[in-house]
C-alpha cells in the first residue's frame, strides 16, 4: 500500500511534467494594412483673402404707402409667399372714392359746359351770316342811292357786332374744351389716387417682415412690410480698400455660407457688381452671385474668398489630414513602409488640397483617408495609384 510520502513523491513528478511544454512555432509578423497614399507637392498656391458679409435676396423691396390714410386690412404675414399684383395692405379709401366721385361729377358739368359752348358757338356764327347778308344788300342799295348812308352805317356796326359775338363764342367753346380735359384729368389723378388704397406686391417672393397692423396710420415712406425675392441670393461684404485692384466685376471667387448642420464647404461663384469705396470705412462693398445651395435665406452669415498672384508653397491632399482636438496629424509612410504619425501646421484649403505651413515637407508619402484602427507604427502596403496635390480651384482665374 503507498504510503503519504509516496504520493507526495508522485505528485511532484506529475506537476513538473504538466507544466514542462515544448517550444512553439516563432511567431508571424502582422500581415500590412492595405492604404491609399498621397504626396506633399509643391504647388503654385493662389494668394487670397477673406471678407465676412450677409446674404440678401437678389431683390429686396420695402413696401409703402404713397398716401396718408389709416390701414383697413393687413392679407399677408411674415414668411408669406406672394405673387406679383397680389394685394398686401389696404387702406382706409372712403376719402379717395369721395374724390373720385367729385371729378366724375365735375367732369360730367365741364362736357355739359362744352355743349352749352358748342351751341352758342353755332348761334354766333348764325347771327354773323345774317349780319353779312344784311351788309351786303345795304351796300348795295346804298350804290344804288337806295338806301341812306345811316342804314349802311348801321349794317356795318351790326356785321362787326356778329363777328365780335361769334369770336366770342368760339373762345367760349375752347374755354369749355380746356375744361373738360382738365376734369378728365382730374378724374384720372382721383382713380390714380384711389388705387394707392390698395398696395400690391411688386413680384414673386416671400414676405419678409411685418410691420403694420390694421388700425395703424400709413405715411409716405414709411415702409409696412418687406419683400424678398423667392429665387436668386447674393453674398454682400465689405473688403479693405487695399484689396480693390483683387477683382472685378465677372470675376470668379469662393464663397462659403455657414450652417450648423454642415461642414464649411467652398464653393465658385462670381462676382455680380461692386461698390464705389467708402471713404468713412476705407472699404467697398462686393456683392457677389451665390449658385443654389441649400437652407440659403437672407440674413445668413458667409465668407467670399478673393484671390490673387500665386505663390509657390507646399499643399497636401484634403484626405491625409486627421484632427484630434487642436491638432492636425497625418499618418507618413517612411522607407519601410511603415506609418509614422506626425503632426502639421495647415494653412489655407483650395478644394481638395491644404497648405502645409509645418510639418511635412516635400516628398512626403502620406496615408489617404486612415482607418480608424490604423496606428502609428502600423506596417503598410500602397496600392498601384497614389494621389496627387493640386492647388487648383473652383475659383482659379
Amino acid at each position: 500500500m503507498p504510503t503519504l510520502k509516496g504520493l507526495v513523491v508522485v505528485a511532484g513528478a506529475l506537476t513538473l511534467v504538466a507544466c514542462r511544454t515544448e517550444p512553439g512555432p516563432p511567431a508571424q509578423a502582422s500581415a500590412p494594412i492595405h492604404v491609399r497614399e498621397g504626396v506633399v507637392a509643391e504647388v503654385d498656391w493662389p494668394s487670397a483673402i477673406e471678407a465676412g458679409g450677409t446674404v440678401r435676396a437678389a431683390l429686396n423691396a420695402a413696401v409703402a404707402a404713397r398716401i396718408v390714410a389709416p390701414v383697413a386690412a393687413v392679407h399677408v404675414s411674415a414668411g408669406d409667399r406672394v405673387r406679383r399684383g397680389q394685394p398686401l395692405v389696404t387702406l382706409d379709401a372712403r376719402e379717395l372714392q369721395a374724390r373720385v366721385e367729385g371729378a366724375a361729377a365735375g367732369a360730367v358739368a365741364a362736357r355739359q359746359t362744352v355743349t352749352s359752348a358748342a351751341a352758342h358757338e353755332a348761334a354766333a356764327d348764325a347771327a354773323l351770316a345774317l349780319a353779312r347778308a344784311t351788309h351786303d344788300r345795304l351796300r348795295m342799295l346804298h350804290e344804288m342811292r337806295s338806301a341812306t348812308a345811316q342804314e349802311l352805317d348801321a349794317a356795318v356796326a351790326g356785321l362787326a357786332g356778329a363777328a365780335a359775338q361769334r369770336d366770342a363764342a368760339r373762345a367760349q367753346a375752347v374755354a369749355a374744351g380746356a375744361a373738360l380735359e382738365a376734369a378728365q384729368a382730374a378724374t384720372d389723378a382721383a382713380r390714380i389716387g384711389l388705387s394707392y388704397a390698395v398696395l400690391t406686391a411688386p413680384f414673386d417672393g416671400v414676405v419678409s417682415s411685418r410691420m403694420v397692423d390694421p388700425g395703424s396710420l400709413a405715411a409716405p415712406g414709411v415702409p409696412l412690410l418687406m419683400v424678398e425675392s423667392a429665387g436668386g441670393y447674393r453674398l454682400e461684404a465689405p473688403v479693405d480698400e487695399s484689396r480693390r485692384t483683387m477683382t472685378e466685376p465677372g470675376d470668379p471667387v469662393e464663397v462659403s455660407i455657414d450652417s450648423p448642420s454642415s461642414a464649411v464647404r467652398w464653393v465658385p461663384a462670381r462676382v455680380f457688381e461692386i461698390g464705389a469705396i467708402d471713404a468713412r470705412q476705407h472699404s467697398f462693398l462686393i456683392k457677389v452671385d451665390l449658385p443654389a445651395m441649400a437652407a440659403l435665406h437672407s440674413g445668413a452669415f458667409g465668407r467670399v474668398r478673393l484671390f490673387g498672384p500665386t505663390r509657390r508653397t507646399l499643399a497636401v491632399p484634403g484626405a491625409a489630414l486627421l484632427r484630434r482636438g487642436q491638432l492636425w496629424l497625418a499618418f507618413v509612410i517612411d522607407t519601410q513602409g511603415i506609418a509614422r504619425l506626425r503632426a502639421m501646421t495647415p494653412g489655407e484649403s483650395r478644394k481638395d488640397a491644404i497648405e502645409v505651413l509645418a510639418g511635412l515637407a516635400a516628398g512626403d508619402r502620406v496615408v489617404l483617408n486612415p482607418a480608424p484602427d490604423l496606428v502609428d507604427g502600423a506596417r503598410v502596403a500602397t496600392g498601384t495609384g497614389t494621389a496627387t496635390t493640386s492647388a487648383s480651384s473652383g475659383a482659379d482665374r
